[in-house]
């Protein structure tokens, strides 16, 4: 971790210059972090940045990308996140994306989310189909029928 980055999160947290230096850095390191993940792994998009680059892999790789908007306080969302990594490792020709509705709430809106947890399945940048709920027998058949 830069020593900078060090000094500003503790040394400057309140103020606005501080935060601001912390949040870019603490943005660089999660689109890092998505550009890294490997295959079989689910890959949390927490910036608009890295969300708009996954979708254009997927676009460009003519894989599915499954997505599933979710939020730390959904109790159902919590419980299909296994279900929904174990897939991903058994999975690994589809792009398994998951976006916290309240990180990217834009995203959320721009894709029509309005209930968690909301599975949406892509194919050369088109919706081929969606769900809500945390039904994990759909899930899998969806995953399935598209991959």
């Amino acid at each position: 971790m830069p020593w900078l980055y060090l000094i500003c999160r503790n040394a400057l947290p309140s103020s606005s210059v501080g935060r601001k230096f912390v949040q870019i850095l603490e943005d660089e390191k999660a689109e890092r972090s998505s550009i890294m993940a490997g295959k079989g792994e689910v890959i949390a998009c927490r910036t608009v940045g890295s969300w708009k680059q996954q979708l254009l892999k997927g676009k460009q790789s003519n894989k599915l990308i499954v997505v599933d908007f979710t939020a730390a306080w959904c109790g159902p969302c919590r419980a299909m996140a296994p279900v929904f990594a174990e897939l991903a490792k058994k999975m690994s020709n589809v792009i398994f994306l998951k976006v916290d509705v309240d990180e990217l709430m834009a995203v959320a809106a721009e894709w029509g989310v309005s209930a968690l947890p909301c599975f949406m399945f892509l194919k050369n940048g088109k919706v081929v189909d969606r769900f809500v709920g945390a039904r994990k027998d759909q899930l899998q058949k969806i995953v399935l029928q598209n991959a």
